[in-house]
This record gives C-alpha cells, sequence and structure tokens, in this order.
C-alpha cells in the first residue's frame, strides 16, 4: 500500500510529510520545493493487541510505545501539482505519473489561504479552488487516457484494458458500470456520461482525504470551517514536526496522535513560548490532525485491518514477541496472509489457528480486525 501526498507547490506537502516521516525533505517558501518523489514510512497508530496476552511486544518493523503500536505504511511526497497538469503543464506528466503509483491521496490544502492557486504568495485566496482544482485536474487525467483510445473500447473489459496500467480492476469498473446505470454499448455513451464515468471511476480507484493545514495561521479561522464541510480533516504539519523534534530531544514526552504532550526537559524563553502556541493549537483541535488523517485514510477509506501473524508462543526464531503486525485489505483470507508472510508458506498451506481462540482455519476464513494467526504449513 502506498499513499501519495499531493497538492500545489507551497501547502505545506513536503512539512507534512516530514513530519510524518522524519525523513529529511527538502522544505521551502516557493513553489516546486519537491521535484523527484520523496518517498518514506509513515505509521497508523492502533492499540497493539499485546495487552490481549498481557506481554510486551517486540515489533520487527514500526514500534510500540505503552500499548500504542505504530504499524509502517509507504508515504510518497509528490511534487506540487499546477493547473493543466494533464495536459503537461509544469511537469504535469511526470507528477501524474508518480500519482499513478499511490493506492490513495492525501491532498494537503493550505487553510490559510495565503498561497495562490499556483503556490505563489498572497493575501486571500480560497482554499476551496485548491480541492476543486486537483480533482479536476485528476478526473480529465483519468478521462483523456480512456478518450484518446475510445474507439477501441467495446466493453468493460477493454476499459480495463486501456487503464491497466492505473491498477484499475474489472470489478470496479463493473461497479461503476452498474452505479451509473450505463447499461448500453460504451460507444454509444455522450461525452457527458464518459467523463461522469471517468470521474466515478478514478473516486473508486484513487481516493482523496483533504488535510486542511496551516490552521495554526490565524488567516485559517476565515475558511476552516467551510473545508471541514468539504470532508477536510484540520492539521498543522509544522505543529507536528516540532512536537517530534521535541520529543526526540527528549524535551517533552509526546506521541503521534495525542491531544497534549507533557514536559521533560528544560527549556529556553524561546522554545516555551513555542510550545505554549502549539498547546493552545491542541486545546482548540484535539491533535495536530496528522495521525487522524494517515490512521482515517488507511482504515476509513482504503478498508484496511491489522492482522498479527504469529509462530507458537507468540514468538519467532530471535525469540521477539508479537514482532509482527500486517496492514491487511478487508477481506483478505487466511491463505492471502500465508502467502503475504511467504510465497512457501502459502504454495504449501495446511491450516491457520486463531491463536485468540485456539480455533482451526480453513484457507478461506475471513480475517479480521486484531486477528492472531498462525500458519501450519509443510
Amino acid at each position: 500500500m502506498k499513499i501519495g501526498i499531493v497538492g500545489k507547490p507551497n501547502s505545506g506537502k513536503s512539512t507534512f510529510f516530514k513530519a510524518s516521516t522524519l525523513v529529511d525533505a527538502k522544505i521551502g517558501n516557493f513553489p516546486f520545493t519537491t521535484i523527484d518523489p520523496n518517498i518514506g514510512v509513515g505509521f497508523v497508530r492502533v492499540e497493539c493487541i499485546e495487552k490481549f496476552f498481557d506481554v510486551k511486544c517486540n515489533p520487527n518493523q514500526g514500534y510500540c510505545v505503552e500499548g500504542n503500536r505504530f504499524v509502517p505504511v509507504e508515504l510518497i511526497d509528490i511534487a506540487g501539482l499546477v493547473p493543466d497538469a494533464y495536459k503537461g503543464k509544469g511537469m504535469g506528466n511526470q507528477f501524474l505519473d508518480n500519482i499513478r503509483q499511490a493506492n490513495a491521496l492525501i491532498h494537503i490544502v493550505d487553510a490559510s489561504g495565503t498561497t495562490d492557486k499556483e503556490g505563489k504568495e498572497c493575501s486571500s485566496h480560497n482554499p476551496i479552488e485548491d480541492i476543486e482544482f486537483l480533482e479536476n485536474e485528476l478526473n480529465r487525467w483519468f478521462f483523456s487516457i480512456l478518450e484518446k483510445n475510445w474507439k477501441k473500447i467495446n466493453d468493460k473489459k477493454d476499459i480495463e484494458a486501456q487503464l491497466s496500467g492505473l491498477n484499475v480492476s474489472l470489478e470496479e469498473v463493473q461497479k461503476v458500470i452498474e452505479n451509473l446505470n450505463l447499461k448500453e454499448d460504451p460507444q454509444k455513451w455522450s461525452e457527458e456520461k464518459k467523463f461522469e464515468f471517468s470521474k466515478k471511476l478514478r473516486e473508486e480507484v484513487q481516493p482523496i482525504l483533504v488535510a486542511a493545514n496551516k490552521v495554526d495561521k490565524e488567516e485559517s479561522k476565515k475558511w476552516v470551517n467551510k473545508l471541514v464541510e468539504r470532508g477536510a480533516i484540520p492539521c498543522s504539519a509544522e505543529a507536528e514536526l516540532a512536537l517530534k523534534k521535541a520529543s526526540k530531544k527528549e524535551f517533552i514526552k509526546y506521541l503521534p496522535g495525542d491531544k497534549g504532550f507533557e514536559v521533560v526537559g528544560n527549556l529556553n524563553e524561546k522554545q516555551k513560548k513555542a510550545l505554549e502556541k502549539i498547546k493552545n493549537l491542541l486545546n482548540n483541535h484535539k491533535s495536530t490532525g496528522l495521525q487522524e488523517i494517515i490512521n482515517k485514510i488507511v482504515f476509513d477509506i482504503l478498508n484496511y485491518i491489522v492482522v498479527y501473524p504469529v509462530s507458537k508462543n507468540l514468538k519467532d526464531k530471535e525469540g521477539r514477541i508479537l514482532p509482527d503486525a500486517y496492514l491487511m485489505p478487508a477481506g483478505s483470507t487466511t491463505l492471502d496472509l500465508a502467502y503475504k508472510i511467504h510465497k512457501d508458506f502459502g504454495d504449501n498451506f495446511i491450516s491457520g489457528i486463531n491463536v485468540k481462540t485456539k480455533q482451526r482455519l480453513g484457507k478461506n476464513y475471513e480475517l479480521k480486525n486484531d486477528d492472531v494467526i498462525e500458519i501450519l504449513h509443510k
């Protein structure tokens, strides 16, 4: 699973990426700070299953603090898009190709309205336009790919073939056709129907979650409620980055997603003022918003679950307890988990064991969130 971080230049994308991953991405107050995509690891936060077994886990990937398990997710910081990117403007073809790799997108929007549509500083810009702009670019991108070869399209299989590079499945094509009640020959669809189909298919294949960034700025008060009405989640990437840096230096005790922090080190006056400002932000918004955004896109939008594959006694060969936590699409089976662990496990699958209930599981058992599964194989 890959989550793309997108938006116009100077919206705070690279700051969001760095705050989520602590990768040293370039951050600058000018368009196209990012040219090549930065790739890093962010984390979803869940309650660790270690509490169920009354043990302390030793994660192989990610980490666990006070019963909070942080499971890794791949994040891609994609360079800023500009209007008409789907026509190739602003290195648009390269950027859209990077977007193609993502299963879902987090759209970073400057909620303060202090950057215009091309990412240049301004006094007042309506950030709602940024949401519409990105959706329009991606919808027209999908449409342009189909329109270019529409004469070759006679059925849903042809549509799947034309969009194979975008990881579009036949099931997704069929779902959108049924939802729009498009029963006749695609060659008879009107231009309006073709565009509507492309739009709905893009929404199905590559959903977008809007992050209303820079809510720490006074100017954001004018727009944040309107953005929330459009489904956006308020956030401050700068505040999250500051908290993580302070935590790393052991000035404060803070976990991503917490509603507050505890000062545990000696601070100078400048540091105290900065943290006091962030404290006021947390009081108003309950969190910096970044962890909520990542969790929402993985669990609510992409509909993934967490599954813990284990060997006997919850340990691996190195003696680590509950070492792995896998993110799996809802609907995955025991056999899917076996193959995710190792191809040989899948090829030689015998059964699974639900470690919580001791129940033996067949290959078609549908995994549930927080399942702890032992795979038996030849």
